[in-house]
């Protein structure tokens, strides 16, 4: 099982972009069972600070209800996932604390990786980050 980063739901519900198309094709893979995806609460907390935050409420409540209907299963964020969050912040240099946050649901979840287009993942020693265009059934 892999987690899926905000930015997929983002390019693939956004304008014409370089990640739009093969964001499409990622969710649709997802949603037909090809691929095996994963949200955690903070993605969608992301879609509702982001789409809200740029005065486009109306089409970011759209991206969240279409996000909920592939994703039915929503991973918590709890006190060991920030407890490993805050360890990855301790131990990784130049790493965000929201990409601290999902690496950590990865390692505490047993994930397989995080689908994104965000390479601050790529300092998380171990994490497993690949993109769209590169997972297979995509």
């Amino acid at each position: 099982m892999i987690l899926v980063d905000a930015n997929i739901l983002m390019y693939a519900a956004g304008t014409e972009h370089p990640n739009k198309a093969p964001s499409l094709r990622y969710l649709e893979a997802v949603a037909d069972d090809r691929i095996d995806g994963v949200l955690d609460a903070e993605v969608l907390q992301e879609l509702l600070h982001r789409y809200r935050s740029i005065g486009g409420w109306t089409g970011g409540r759209a991206v969240y209800d279409h996000a909920r209907g592939i994703f039915p299963m929503v991973l918590p964020i709890t006190a060991d996932v920030l407890d490993a969050a805050r360890l990855l912040l301790d131990e990784t240099a130049g790493i965000s604390p929201r990409d601290a946050l999902h690496a950590a649901v990865v390692d505490t979840y047993d994930l397989d990786g995080i689908c994104s287009y965000d390479r601050g993942f790529d300092r998380v020693p171990g994490l497993r980050r690949t993109e769209p265009e590169l997972l297979p059934g995509a």
